[in-house]
C-alpha cells in the first residue's frame, strides 16, 4: 500500500521514475506492514499520549524539505520535527534519511483511526504513507470507580510455578491443605504475552503491554522502536501511571527483590529502548517523578546511585541520558511531555537527590522499620539484585534444620538485614495510603525468573512463596478498604518448568545415589511418576518457609526450555555469581558458581541434556494465569491479551467497573492457619 501511494503521487509530481520512501511508521500497524487493517496493533485510551513518527527516505541526490501528519485527513496541530540521519542512526540509512515526530499526541473520539504521513522531497515529489491505531472508549460503569490499583508481578511466574509454590504448602488426600493467597481471588483469566517483534517475549514488553495498553519490542520500555541509536528518543506512550497521575492525580508505586533499574520496575515509569541503561533509567525515575507520581521505590540497585568512584558504583556517562533543548527531535521531548531534559553527571549522588526532596531513605531491613510513612520512601537493600528468599530466610535463622550455616551467603553479599517482599509491600501501601487521590503500585517477586533461568528449583519454589505473602498483604488491604483492585500475573513463564513428580527416596538415600553417580541411580531409582509421585510433605516453620527444603520423597521439577544440566535433586547450597553485583570478582562471590554447569558437574553426573544453547533456560510463550481481587475483579476472566488488562484498569479507576457481581469486592478469606 505504502509503494502504490508513492507512485501515484510521483506521478502526479513529474515524469522521475523513482519517489522518496516511508521505511517505518510509528505507531505500528499492519495498515502500514502488510495493507490489512486488521488486527489494529496500537490502542490508546481517550486522551492517552503518544508520539507519531516516521522515517522517509528520499531519492539519491534529494533531501526530504516538509513532512506533516494527519488524523483522519486532517492535519495534525503541533510542531514536526525533522532530523536526518548524518549521525546518531541505525546502519543501513543514508545520511539523507529523515525521521519526521510529532510528539505527545492524542486522541478522545473512540473508535479506529487512520494517520498518515506525507513528506516532500526537494524536487517537489511527495510520499504519502498510512496506518491505523484505536481509540478504546470507556464504558458505563455499572459500579464505583477503584480508589487504587495494586499489580502484583511475579516475574516468570507460569502455572507450574505457581503450583509448585501450593505443592510446597501441602496436600492431603489430593487437597491443598493450605491454598496459596492468589488462589483465593476472585476471578482469573489466561493471558497472551507475545512481544511486538517475537511471539516470547521479555520482561521489558512483559511488563509494558499491562501499564501502557501497547506491544513494545523485546528490551524496550514504554516506547516505539525507531531508528535512532540514542534509547532515550523513542516514540513514546504514555504508562498508566503516568496518565492517572496527570488525569486523577495519583501516585505510583515500585517494589521489587531485583535491581530497580531491572526491566519490570522501569517498565513502569522509564522510556527507553535499551533496558541495560541503567544510570539513565535511575536518573529517570528521579527526574520524572512530578511526572509519574513516584513515591515509593524499594529494591536492590544501589551500585546507580551511588557517585561514580564510589566502591560499588557503576554509574556512566555511556548509558545516562540528556536531552538537547535546541535540538527539535529531542526538545519537543522535554517541551510536550514535559519531563526533565537529563543530563550526563556520573557524578551524581543520587541518593543525596532523593533525600533532598523530601524522601526517606532505608538500606536495611531495620531502616525500613523505623522509615516514617508519612514521607516519600526509597529503599535500595542491595547494591544490585536483593538475594532470595530461601537464602534471606536462611540468614534470618542462622541454621538450617541439616545444621547448614544458613548465614553465609547473605554474609557473603555483606547484606545480612534485607527485607523480605511482603515486609517490603506492606511499607509500601503504609506511605502510599496517605495519598488522597489514590495509588498505583506495582509489586514484583522478581527471582522467580531469576532462579528459572538458573534451573534452581527450589530457590524459584521459595521465592514464589515470598511473592504470595506479599499478595496476602495486597489482599488484606484491599478487603479492609474497599476500593482497591487487585491482579496477580506474570509478564511471561520462564523454563518451561514441569512438576514431573515426587521422589520415590528420602533425602539420605538420594545423597547415597548420588555418589554412585548415573541414569540408573539418579533417575531410574528416584523419579515416581503417577501414583509413585505420592504427596510430597513439607513442614513449613513459623516463618511460614519450609523448614528445609531436603525433605523425604521431595517434589521433582524438570525443565522444558532448558540449558545442559547434571541434575541430583538435591538444594543448592549457594545461589549462582550474580554478575551484576559489583563485587562479583571479588572473593567470597567470585567462587560461586558462574553457571549451572559449573554449579552442578561435581554433581551425580546426571546429564539432563537441553533443548536451548547457552548456560540458561530460556523464556517460554506459554499463556500466564492472571488472578483479580476487589471491585472490578470480574472483568478478567477468558484468554486476554496482555494490553487488554491496561483497559480494564483504566475502565475501572476512571469510569467504574462493569461487571454488577463485583461492585463491591470481595470477602476477605480467612487467613491460613499456620
Amino acid at each position: 500500500m505504502r509503494h502504490t501511494a508513492a507512485l501515484f503521487l510521483a506521478l502526479l509530481a513529474g515524469p522521475a521514475l523513482a519517489a522518496p520512501t516511508v521505511t517505518r511508521l510509528t505507531p505500528p500497524s499492519e495498515l502500514f506492514s502488510s495493507g490489512r487493517s486488521a488486527p489494529v496493533i496500537a490502542r490508546f485510551l481517550p486522551g492517552q499520549r503518544f508520539d507519531l513518527q516516521a522515517t522517509v527516505k528520499p531519492d539519491a541526490g534529494q533531501k526530504i524539505v516538509a513532512a506533516r501528519f494527519l488524523v483522519d485527513g486532517k492535519p495534525v496541530s503541533a510542531p514536526i520535527a525533522l532530523r536526518d540521519c548524518a549521525t546518531g542512526c541505525v546502519k543501513g540509512l543514508s545520511a539523507e534519511t529523515v525521521i519526521a515526530t510529532v510528539r505527545a499526541v492524542s486522541s478522545d473520539a473512540p473508535g479506529t483511526h487512520e494517520f498518515s504521513v506525507e513528506a516532500t522531497q526537494s524536487d517537489g515529489q511527495k510520499v504519502l504513507a498510512s496506518g491505523n491505531f484505536e481509540v478504546v472508549p470507556f464504558t458505563a460503569a455499572l459500579g464505583p470507580k477503584v480508589k487504587n490499583i495494586i499489580i502484583l508481578l511475579g516475574d516468570g511466574m507460569g502455572a507450574s510455578q505457581r503450583t509448585a509454590a501450593r505443592i510446597v504448602h501441602g496436600y492431603a488426600q489430593g487437597k491443598a491443605l493450605r491454598p496459596l493467597a492468589m488462589d483465593s481471588f476472585t476471578a482469573t483469566a489466561m493471558v497472551k504475552t507475545s512481544s511486538l517483534n517475537s511471539i516470547v517475549t521479555d520482561s521489558s514488553p512483559g511488563m509494558t503491554s499491562y501499564v501502557s495498553g501497547n506491544k513494545n519490542n523485546n528490551n524496550e520500555e514504554g516506547v516505539f522502536p525507531d531508528d535512532t541509536v540514542d534509547p532515550f528518543d523513542n516514540p513514546r506512550i504514555e504508562y498508566l501511571s503516568e496518565y492517572l497521575h496527570r488525569t486523577q492525580g495519583k501516585r505510583l508505586g515500585i517494589v521489587t527483590t531485583a535491581d530497580v533499574f531491572d526491566a519490570t520496575p522501569a517498565g513502569n515509569a522509564v522510556h527507553t529502548s535499551n533496558r541495560g541503561a541503567g544510570t539513565g533509567i535511575v536518573d529517570q525515575f528521579f527526574d520524572d517523578r512530578a511526572h509519574t507520581g513516584l513515591t515509593v521505590l524499594m529494591g536492590g540497585g544501589r551500585k546507580w546511585f551511588l557517585p561514580a568512584g564510589t566502591p560499588g558504583s557503576a554509574r556512566s556517562d555511556s548509558n545516562d541520558y540528556a536531552f538537547s533543548t535546541t535540538e527539535p527531535h529531542t526538545a519537543e521531548i522535554v517541551k510536550r511531555w514535559g519531563v526533565s531534559a537529563g543530563t550526563l553527571d556520573k557524578g551524581r549522588d543520587l541518593i543525596k537527590d532523593f533525600q533532598s526532596a523530601g524522601f526517606g531513605y532505608a538500606a536495611t531491613k531495620t531502616d525500613l522499620d523505623k522509615a516514617d510513612p508519612a514521607k516519600p520512601l526509597l529503599g535500595l537493600f542491595a547494591f544490585s539484585n536483593m538475594n532470595v528468599a530461601l537464602d534471606k530466610i536462611n540468614g534470618r535463622r542462622g541454621t538450617d534444620k541439616n545444621g547448614l550455616t544458613g548465614a553465609s551467603v547473605v554474609e557473603d553479599f555483606g547484606l545480612p538485614d534485607q527485607p523480605m517482599l511482603d515486609e517490603m509491600a506492606a511499607k509500601a501501601i503504609d506511605v502510599l495510603k496517605r495519598s488522597p487521590k489514590g495509588f498505583v503500585l506495582m509489586i514484583e517477586g522478581a527471582s522467580i525468573d531469576k532462579q528459572a533461568h538458573a534451573m534452581d528449583t527450589e530457590r524459584w519454589m521459595l521465592d514464589t512463596l515470598e511473592f504470595d505473602r506479599a499478595v496476602r498483604v495486597a489482599q488484606d488491604f484491599a478487603a479492609e478498604h474497599g476500593d482497591t483492585l487487585v491482579i496477580v500475573t506474570a509478564d511471561h513463564e520462564c523454563s518451561g518448568a514441569a512438576l514431573i513428580g515426587g521422589s520415590v527416596v528420602t533425602d539420605a538415600k538420594l545423597a547415597e545415589l548420588a555418589t554412585k553417580k548415573g541414569v540408573a541411580n539418579l533417575r531410574n531409582s528416584v523419579v515416581g511418576v503417577y501414583e509413585r509421585a505420592g504427596f510430597p510433605r513439607y513442614k513449613l516453620a513459623a516463618d511460614g518457609y519450609p523448614e528445609t527444603t531436603d525433605i523425604d520423597y521431595r517434589l521433582l521439577v524438570g525443565y522444558g526450555a532448558n540449558a545442559d544440566r547434571y541434575e541430583d535433586w538435591r538444594t543448592k547450597k549457594t545461589p549462582q555469581r550474580d554478575g551484576q553485583q559489583p563485587f562479583a570478582s571479588d572473593a567470597p562471590l567470585k567462587w560461586y558458581p558462574a553457571n549451572a554447569q559449573e554449579r552442578d558437574d561435581a554433581l551425580g553426573d546426571y546429564l539432563v541434556t537441553g533443548q536451548v544453547p547457552g548456560e540458561q533456560a530460556v523464556h517460554t510463550a506459554t499463556d500466564v494465569p492472571l488472578s483479580a481481587y476487589g471491585p472490578g475483579a470480574l472483568a478478567f476472566t477468558g484468554v486476554i491479551d496482555n494490553t487488554d488488562v491496561f483497559f480494564k484498569l483504566a475502565q475501572a479507576a476512571v469510569k467504574g467497573v462493569v461487571a454488577p457481581a463485583d461492585t463491591t469486592g470481595a470477602m476477605k478469606p480467612p487467613k491460613p492457619k499456620r
